[in-house]
């Protein structure tokens, strides 16, 4: 969700490490693939604000600029290439460049495209085309979440298809509040977060996780999930946002019972830190690596923040 954040001040400090690189590529064999400008700037994670629980630890960051990068809501990450989706209906690719000991240190090769609705036509109006939440399924499909009018969408196996609807939960969600987060499930089908409560196992249809509704605790906000590359469960983000200045970010796990485990990640001023809609976990030689996206919500005091740990527990 695109978060009421106006008159943001946050800024964390970016040190004198930082050095930019610029992304492009040509277009994908699909043929609506553009490339797109993307900047990133190594982003440190700032002195203070951070708290990492015992075996997770910063693995580099970049701020990511570009007139094509605006309300990035979710991302996904297979083979070092992050698919992203936005609140204004753009699907984006592009590839991570990891540096000698491994960690995040640019991005290359970034594309967009629409997406279209059933019909083929490009979605339009804001309220058709406010995507959330992606989910890459073991078989290749592509689902989206959308909000405003609450749905989750098939694009096929490489979001080469037009969309088809799947199996959503059949709950009242507010307009500007709805699955933020979306994430393929061991056991088959996917996994789907209300920002304000509730989780769903889903595929011919949906049923509820837990012996009740599942509420983000302390103020936070349910906003994405991915699946724990290591077996079952999912990582969790979730947001928190008073104004004007107190911004945090939270990772947890989520057991398939609706569990959810003490904080893995905490971050909140003057650490690097913004809007975390976007998670993805990758397995790795050592344990998982979680990267963490922030929607800029167009608002120039904000970012858009790419953030990577590594998980050792």
């Amino acid at each position: 969700m695109r978060a009421l954040l106006k008159g943001l001040g946050v800024a964390a400090l970016l040190g004198a490490a930082a050095c930019a690189a610029v992304a492009t590529t040509a277009p994908l064999p699909t043929g609506v693939d553009r490339p797109i400008r993307v900047e990133a700037l190594r982003t440190p994670l700032g002195i203070g604000g951070a708290r990492l629980a015992p075996g997770v630890r910063y693995a580099g960051g970049l701020t990511l600029r570009g007139p094509e990068l605006r309300g990035l809501s979710d991302l996904k990450v297979e083979d070092d290439r992050a698919w992203i989706v936005s609140d204004f209906g753009d699907l984006i690719r592009l590839d991570l460049i990891l540096d000698g000991s491994g960690g995040l240190a640019s991005v290359a090769n970034a594309v967009s495209r629409p997406l279209t609705g059933p019909d083929g036509a490009v979605l339009s109006l804001k309220d058709d085309a406010d995507a959330e939440g992606l989910a890459l399924l073991p078989d290749g499909r592509v689902l989206v979440s959308f909000e405003r009018d609450h749905r989750i969408w098939s694009y096929g196996a490489g979001a080469n298809a037009r969309p088809q609807p799947v199996a959503a939960p059949a709950v009242e969600l507010a307009p500007n509040a709805g699955l933020e987060g979306l994430s393929a499930a061991a056991a088959g089908g996917w996994l789907a977060l209300a920002e304000g409560g509730g989780a769903w196992l889903c595929e011919r249809e949906c049923r509820e996780i837990g012996s009740e509704r599942l509420i983000p605790a302390d103020g936070y906000s349910f906003t994405g999930a991915d699946r724990d590359p290591r077996g079952e469960g999912w990582f969790v983000v979730e947001r928190y946002y008073r104004p004007p200045l107190d911004m945090r970010a939270r990772v947890r796990r989520l057991s398939t019972e609706g569990v959810l485990s003490q904080p893995l990640i905490e971050l909140r001023p003057p650490a690097s830190v913004d809007n975390f809609e976007g998670i993805a976990a990758v397995a790795t030689r050592d344990g998982v690596r979680l990267y963490l996206l922030s929607d800029d919500n167009g608002n120039p005091l904000q970012r858009t923040l790419l953030l990577a740990f590594d998980l050792q527990i």
